[in-house]
């Protein structure tokens, strides 16, 4: 995993919930860890990594998450066993 990619993954595990992290960060932090992206109709994006599937939102017209897909990234990055 590269510095990029475990700073994005701290980012979304700080304490308080941050919003503004930027999407392709995230999902350039999930390539790193294995994960498979596929889109999905409209702004879905359908990631599957250690056997747990998710489905997420891509933010626009900004690039940035909101505090809610924080939290769902987090759930998932347990789910999916998911440490540094």
């Amino acid at each position: 995993m590269n510095k990029k990619a475990e700073k994005t993954y701290k980012a979304i595990f700080d304490e308080p919930i941050q919003s503004g992290i930027k999407w392709n960060d995230i999902e350039v932090m999930l390539v790193a860890f294995g994960a498979v992206i596929s889109e999905g109709s409209g702004s879905r994006v359908r990631v599957e990594l250690n056997g747990v599937r998710a489905v997420f939102h891509r933010p626009h017209p900004q690039n940035t998450t909101d505090k809610g897909a924080v939290k769902s990234l987090r759930k998932f990055l347990n789910n999916a066993g998911v440490k540094i």
